[in-house]
């Protein structure tokens, strides 16, 4: 008996106007966003490389409708337009970062190796999305994460479930058997069942790889033409793919529509994958003058992390990482930088990307003082983090700038980035598709036009 009565009480709760409202297949009503005005003292162009003084930025929905002199702009506006006037702040473009690792963040080398499952992970994950997306950087190419976590965080994200920036993902970056990718410096015996493993040998297997990543969701194709840092091979720019593999992966990943990042410390794994035709070198640590002119001949990318060598030599002892590690890093750290300063002297076309989840996500925005200390103005330092990143992955027509039909992504502060760059570190401002997620500049009180 009692069951029959629990049965007609769930019925009935079931279909309560209230539950059913709030059910996973009820669809809400979309309502229709008023028109937004955001006026502040200093724009950041850098599609032109200058400061425009007193703007207004018209948005409409979650794109940008109209920008230009406040005066002119909110001469005539329609009924019921918000105004936020962020006074005498600096705006700028969403920032982006061209290579993230979004999904998990080093916290004890041993743990997190035999002590962490792909569920472990997934469930932190939105976490490091939020911080990143607080940071200003509202646009991430994630270039690398196991078990097609990223993708899933994508989903979320896009649905709107979580707040995140916008993603473009790779998926589970490719590598071959003993290198960057594979699980190495342990016993033979140890086995690890992965449902998307990212080992492929040979140009068939390296094909097939390409296909599967597409098949579930990689926006982009990641290859780990050399060896690395943070993991226990011997080498640290030994190439680890041959050039009929690198060429296997561009070869594929074209026909799906996609590009590839290569991961290539050393100098001839970074020309060998310059060669093979992908769209970025990844670090670029050890790149020499030869190069340096392939890249410029090919129109390849670099995208260099140099400000991660201060937080691995300072805590990655105390994370447990072996002295191998460390003794790598300390090899490659300084040249990183120096050979940077050489490559974008010499007018390799340089993105910002920080290998972010390397250190803690939000801290994103530390390079940008490495890349000025390194060769780069500051206004170079902010074209690299949003006209050159938004070409870089493809996406120059949506986002890196503030132009009629680009997505609403603004941030702004209250110093001059071109006079200190390192400001950008602590945003006060983010918005991202006509949305707020922070705003330490003005009250939650807004002007409506009437």
């Amino acid at each position: 008996m009692k069951y029959r009565v629990c049965f007609a009480f769930l019925c009935c709760v079931l279909t309560s106007p209230l539950l059913a409202a709030e059910s996973p297949t009820a669809t809400p009503t979309p309502t229709p966003l008023p028109l937004l005005v955001i006026k502040a003292a200093h724009w950041i162009d850098p599609v032109a490389g200058t400061v425009r003084e007193n703007q207004a930025i018209l948005i409409e929905g979650d794109k940008v409708k109209q920008a230009g002199p406040a005066a002119d702009l909110t001469k005539a506006l329609a009924p019921g337009t918000r105004v936020i006037d962020l006074g005498n702040a600096t705006v700028l473009p969403g920032l982006i970062d061209c290579h993230t690792h979004v999904t998990g963040q080093p916290e004890n080398y041993y743990e997190d190796i035999f002590r962490k499952s792909p569920i472990d992970v997934a469930t932190t994950a939105h976490v490091y999305a939020r911080r990143t997306l607080l940071a200003g950087f509202t646009t991430i190419r994630n270039v690398g994460a196991d078990e097609y976590t990223d993708i899933a965080l994508r989903r979320a994200i896009d649905a709107g479930k979580i707040p995140g920036p916008r993603m473009l993902c790779s998926a589970v970056a490719l590598g071959s058997t003993g290198g960057h990718a594979d699980l190495n410096g342990f016993s033979p015996y140890l086995d690890f069942k992965l449902i998307a493993p990212g080992i492929a040998n040979g140009p068939e297997q390296v094909r097939e790889a390409v296909r599967r990543n597409v098949k579930y969701g990689a926006d982009w194709i990641k290859i780990l033409a050399s060896a690395g840092v943070l993991s226990e091979e011997e080498a640290v720019g030994a190439p680890q793919y041959s050039q009929e593999e690198m060429k296997a992966a561009v070869d594929e990943a074209a026909l799906w529509g996609r590009k590839v990042a290569a991961h290539a410390h050393g100098t001839e794994a970074i020309k060998m994958a310059v060669r093979a035709g992908v769209a970025s070198i990844e670090h670029g640590s050890l790149i020499d003058d030869e190069g340096i002119r392939l890249m410029k001949e090919h129109g390849t990318w670099l995208v260099s992390d140099i400000y991660n060598d201060d937080y691995i030599l300072a805590e990655y002892s105390r994370l447990g990482y072996p002295q191998k590690i460390i003794d790598k890093e300390k090899l490659v750290g300084r040249l990183q930088r120096e050979n940077f300063r050489k490559a974008f002297q010499a007018g390799v076309k340089c993105a910002f990307g920080t290998d972010a989840g390397v250190y803690p996500h939000g801290w994103n925005a530390k390079q940008f003082a490495k890349l000025v200390e390194w060769g780069m103005t500051p206004m170079q330092a902010i074209q690299s983090a949003t006209t050159s990143a938004a070409d870089l992955i493809g996406w120059k027509t949506k986002v890196g700038q503030i132009a009629p039909g680009y997505f609403a992504d603004l941030v702004a502060v209250k110093g001059d980035p071109l006079k200190d760059i390192s400001v950008l570190e602590k945003l006060d401002f983010v918005m991202k598709g006509g949305a707020i997620y922070k705003n330490g500049l003005t009250s939650d009180a807004v002007t409506v036009i009437e």
